[in-house]
């Protein structure tokens, strides 16, 4: 009988992993050429994106394509300025709960600022930050090997108190996976499936807990702006600390995908 309730445990707790893990969405960024427009539109404009950047955001292939399976985002100085590009699934992908992964190499370089990220669908609706922003992979390039996860809500937006940090020393030269997964009153964010920060606060309201309605997935390399700048370039009193001697930086990004739970 025991032996029978072992077994029955075990099957009971397979099928709930292998429900938990199931995977609901993907891009493994196979093909060539740009993007896929039936996931991915662009932000467009140098408007600073309330942090004070200095890139012009395009839909360039210069700036974002695929090459050899893998999407590349890419930084690029010309005539003094800066390019990039940022991708975004809004109105085309979304989800509320569950476990996203992205496969990502990281440009290096002081004045660097890629990010991984989920904002919420309303945005255009209540505004930011009452919207969400879930931050599953920060790295700035004047801290070389410490990426970063942080979350934005209306108790705590701009300098947050919603901060986790890990070191990861080959963050530029090996792929590693970027996970947040998030549920009803938690979100957990791992690399490599290693968990190093947890949000779950005590009280959940609109203040601290924006993040039970659908968010789409953001990718980008900003330049310089209020957390990329390095004082150490910076100059005229503004944002735009980029370490002089660099002339283009590239993010790669195997895959992105969404898992149930």
């Amino acid at each position: 009988m025991k032996l029978f309730v072992s077994i029955l445990l075990i099957l009971v707790f397979n099928a709930c992993s292998n429900k938990q893990n199931k995977l609901i969405w993907s891009d493994e960024f196979d093909g060539s050429g740009a993007p896929d427009t039936t996931w991915w539109s662009y932000d467009l404009g140098d408007s600073g994106w309330g942090n004070n950047e200095v890139q012009n955001y395009t839909g360039d292939l210069k700036n974002a394509r695929r090459e050899n399976g893998v999407l590349i985002i890419e930084a690029i100085k010309e005539n003094g300025k800066w390019t990039s590009a940022r991708l975004l699934s809004k109105g085309k992908f979304n989800f509320t709960y569950g476990k996203i992964v992205y496969r990502a190499k990281l440009p290096a370089g002081a004045g660097t600022w890629p990010a991984l990220w989920l904002l919420g669908e309303s945005a255009d609706k209540v505004g930011w930050p009452d919207c969400g922003e879930i931050d599953v992979m920060e790295h700035v390039g004047k801290r070389p090997g410490i990426v970063q996860c942080a979350l934005h809500t209306r108790h705590s937006f701009g300098d947050t108190d919603y901060v986790g940090y890990l070191e990861l020393p080959d963050y530029d030269t090996e792929f590693h996976t970027y996970e947040a997964n998030r549920t009803p009153g938690k979100i957990e964010f791992s690399v490599d499936g290693n968990l190093y920060y947890t949000y779950q606060p005590e009280e959940r309201n609109e203040e601290t807990w924006p993040f039970d309605d659908p968010f789409f997935i953001i990718m980008n390399i900003a330049m310089g702006g209020n957390l990329g700048s390095d004082p150490a370039f910076e100059s005229d009193g503004l944002k735009n600390g980029i370490d002089p001697n660099l002339q283009k930086v590239r993010m790669y990004i195997d895959y992105v995908r969404v898992y149930s739970n």
